[in-house]
Protein backbone atom coordinates (compact mmCIF):
# COMPACT_ATOMS: atom_id res chain seq x y z
CA UNK A 1 0.00 0.00 0.00
CA UNK A 2 1.90 3.52 -0.84
CA UNK A 3 1.67 6.18 1.75
CA UNK A 4 -0.48 9.07 1.70
CA UNK A 5 1.02 12.16 0.61
CA UNK A 6 0.57 13.39 4.44
CA UNK A 7 2.90 10.09 5.11
CA UNK A 8 5.25 11.39 2.18
CA UNK A 9 5.27 14.47 4.13
CA UNK A 10 6.16 13.55 7.36
CA UNK A 11 8.97 10.94 5.87
CA UNK A 12 10.54 14.13 3.77
CA UNK A 13 10.64 16.07 7.20
CA UNK A 14 11.94 13.58 8.81
CA UNK A 15 14.66 12.87 6.21
CA UNK A 16 15.73 16.35 6.39
CA UNK A 17 16.01 16.32 9.98
CA UNK A 18 17.63 12.93 10.36
CA UNK A 19 20.73 14.84 8.42
CA UNK A 20 21.17 16.96 11.79
CA UNK A 21 24.93 16.44 12.77
CA UNK A 22 24.42 17.46 16.44
CA UNK A 23 23.21 14.29 18.67
CA UNK A 24 21.11 13.16 21.25
CA UNK A 25 20.85 10.38 23.53
CA UNK A 26 17.64 9.02 24.10
CA UNK A 27 17.00 5.37 25.40
CA UNK A 28 20.63 4.49 25.30
CA UNK A 29 20.76 5.25 21.17
CA UNK A 30 22.19 8.22 19.31
CA UNK A 31 19.93 10.08 17.29
CA UNK A 32 19.77 13.35 15.61
CA UNK A 33 18.72 16.24 17.38
CA UNK A 34 15.98 17.87 15.17
CA UNK A 35 14.54 14.68 14.37
CA UNK A 36 14.11 13.55 17.99
CA UNK A 37 12.64 17.11 18.70
CA UNK A 38 10.28 17.06 15.63
CA UNK A 39 8.95 13.64 17.23
CA UNK A 40 8.34 14.91 21.14
CA UNK A 41 7.05 18.03 19.52
CA UNK A 42 4.09 15.65 17.09
CA UNK A 43 3.61 13.90 20.27
CA UNK A 44 2.31 16.73 22.05
CA UNK A 45 0.28 18.24 19.60
CA UNK A 46 -1.43 15.19 20.03
CA UNK A 47 -1.66 15.53 23.18
CA UNK A 48 -2.85 19.30 23.38
CA UNK A 49 -5.13 19.03 20.40
CA UNK A 50 -6.45 14.95 19.80
CA UNK A 51 -8.29 16.40 16.51
CA UNK A 52 -5.59 18.20 15.23
CA UNK A 53 -6.00 19.29 11.92
CA UNK A 54 -3.62 18.08 8.77
CA UNK A 55 -1.75 21.43 8.46
CA UNK A 56 -1.30 21.45 12.48
CA UNK A 57 0.37 17.72 12.45
CA UNK A 58 2.17 19.12 9.50
CA UNK A 59 3.60 22.33 11.51
CA UNK A 60 4.70 20.33 14.48
CA UNK A 61 6.99 17.71 12.30
CA UNK A 62 8.87 20.99 10.75
CA UNK A 63 8.77 23.29 13.11
CA UNK A 64 12.27 23.29 13.36
CA UNK A 65 13.34 22.12 9.63
CA UNK A 66 17.29 21.84 9.74
CA UNK A 67 17.72 24.03 11.94
CA UNK A 68 21.52 23.59 12.67
CA UNK A 69 22.10 24.85 9.15
CA UNK A 70 22.09 28.25 10.93
CA UNK A 71 23.97 28.56 14.11
CA UNK A 72 23.55 30.64 16.69
CA UNK A 73 27.31 31.51 17.03
CA UNK A 74 26.31 33.33 13.27
CA UNK A 75 24.49 35.67 15.00
CA UNK A 76 25.82 38.44 17.45
CA UNK A 77 25.82 37.29 21.16
CA UNK A 78 23.28 39.27 23.32
CA UNK A 79 19.03 39.13 22.82
CA UNK A 80 18.98 41.54 19.81
CA UNK A 81 21.17 38.73 18.08
CA UNK A 82 19.08 36.02 19.69
CA UNK A 83 15.88 37.22 18.79
CA UNK A 84 17.11 38.30 15.31
CA UNK A 85 18.45 34.64 14.97
CA UNK A 86 15.23 33.25 15.82
CA UNK A 87 13.17 35.46 13.38
CA UNK A 88 15.44 34.12 10.58
CA UNK A 89 15.21 31.04 11.58
CA UNK A 90 11.57 30.62 11.62
CA UNK A 91 11.46 32.26 8.01
CA UNK A 92 13.87 29.54 7.25
CA UNK A 93 11.82 26.51 8.21
CA UNK A 94 8.57 28.16 6.44
CA UNK A 95 10.75 28.37 3.05
CA UNK A 96 11.51 24.99 3.67
CA UNK A 97 9.05 23.17 4.15
CA UNK A 98 6.91 24.90 2.17
CA UNK A 99 9.31 24.10 -0.81
CA UNK A 100 9.05 20.33 0.06
CA UNK A 101 4.93 20.39 0.81
CA UNK A 102 4.76 22.09 -2.91
CA UNK A 103 7.11 19.67 -4.24
CA UNK A 104 4.55 16.75 -2.49
CA UNK A 105 1.31 18.26 -4.54
CA UNK A 106 -0.06 20.45 -1.43
CA UNK A 107 -2.54 23.40 -2.27
CA UNK A 108 -1.61 26.77 -1.79
CA UNK A 109 -4.02 27.33 1.32
CA UNK A 110 -2.54 23.79 2.74
CA UNK A 111 0.85 25.44 2.73
CA UNK A 112 0.08 29.10 3.69
CA UNK A 113 -1.92 27.33 6.94
CA UNK A 114 1.15 25.09 7.86
CA UNK A 115 3.64 28.52 7.62
CA UNK A 116 0.84 30.64 9.81
CA UNK A 117 0.87 28.38 12.55
CA UNK A 118 5.07 28.10 12.63
CA UNK A 119 5.43 31.76 12.26
CA UNK A 120 3.01 32.25 15.70
CA UNK A 121 0.92 34.26 13.24
CA UNK A 122 -2.00 34.80 15.51
CA UNK A 123 -0.82 33.45 18.39
CA UNK A 124 -3.76 35.03 20.86
CA UNK A 125 -6.60 34.70 18.37
CA UNK A 126 -5.91 31.07 16.49
CA UNK A 127 -6.32 27.83 18.78
CA UNK A 128 -4.08 26.27 16.82
CA UNK A 129 -1.20 28.51 16.62
CA UNK A 130 -1.54 28.54 20.57
CA UNK A 131 -1.48 25.13 20.22
CA UNK A 132 1.72 24.60 18.69
CA UNK A 133 2.66 27.48 21.47
CA UNK A 134 1.60 24.87 24.26
CA UNK A 135 3.37 21.69 22.86
CA UNK A 136 6.54 23.74 22.28
CA UNK A 137 6.65 24.98 25.94
CA UNK A 138 5.45 21.53 27.07
CA UNK A 139 8.18 19.78 24.93
CA UNK A 140 11.21 22.24 26.43
CA UNK A 141 9.78 21.37 30.10
CA UNK A 142 9.76 18.03 29.66
CA UNK A 143 12.84 17.44 27.84
CA UNK A 144 15.18 20.55 27.94
CA UNK A 145 14.47 22.51 30.79
CA UNK A 146 16.86 19.93 33.08
CA UNK A 147 19.45 20.99 31.21
CA UNK A 148 19.18 24.12 30.99
CA UNK A 149 18.46 24.73 34.63
CA UNK A 150 22.27 23.35 35.43
CA UNK A 151 23.74 25.86 33.80
CA UNK A 152 21.72 29.37 35.15
CA UNK A 153 20.58 30.64 38.64
CA UNK A 154 17.61 31.03 40.21
CA UNK A 155 16.85 34.21 39.02
CA UNK A 156 17.56 33.79 35.33
CA UNK A 157 15.72 29.94 35.64
CA UNK A 158 12.70 31.89 37.05
CA UNK A 159 12.57 34.64 34.23
CA UNK A 160 12.41 31.75 31.23
CA UNK A 161 9.80 29.86 33.83
CA UNK A 162 7.70 32.82 33.95
CA UNK A 163 7.75 33.70 30.07
CA UNK A 164 7.09 29.98 29.30
CA UNK A 165 4.08 29.89 31.83
CA UNK A 166 2.55 33.18 30.15
CA UNK A 167 2.69 31.84 26.80
CA UNK A 168 0.65 28.61 27.82
CA UNK A 169 -2.91 28.61 27.72
CA UNK A 170 -4.87 26.99 30.72
CA UNK A 171 -5.01 23.65 29.29
CA UNK A 172 -0.94 23.80 28.25
CA UNK A 173 -0.17 24.95 32.13
CA UNK A 174 -2.47 21.79 33.16
CA UNK A 175 -0.97 19.69 31.38
CA UNK A 176 2.10 21.29 32.34
CA UNK A 177 1.56 20.45 35.98
CA UNK A 178 1.45 16.91 35.72
CA UNK A 179 4.86 16.44 34.21
CA UNK A 180 7.45 15.12 36.75
CA UNK A 181 9.71 17.74 37.01
CA UNK A 182 12.91 17.97 39.69
CA UNK A 183 12.39 19.79 42.87
CA UNK A 184 13.91 23.25 42.17
CA UNK A 185 12.54 23.65 38.90
CA UNK A 186 8.76 22.54 39.96
CA UNK A 187 9.01 25.30 43.06
CA UNK A 188 10.17 27.95 40.46
CA UNK A 189 7.57 26.87 38.46
CA UNK A 190 4.75 26.80 41.20
CA UNK A 191 6.16 30.37 41.40
CA UNK A 192 6.01 31.27 38.03
CA UNK A 193 2.42 32.66 37.71
CA UNK A 194 2.36 34.80 40.76
CA UNK A 195 5.39 36.90 39.96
Amino acid sequence: MSATRFERAIQAFDRANSLDPQRELVDGIERPRELVQAERLSKWIERVAPQASEALRLAARCQHLRRWEIPRDSYPAGRSGYLKWRARLAEFHAQVSGEILEQLGFDDATIERVRRINLKQGLSRDAEVQAMEDALCLSFLEHELETFAEKHDDPTLSRILRKTWAKMSPQGRELAGELTLPERVRRLLEKAPAT
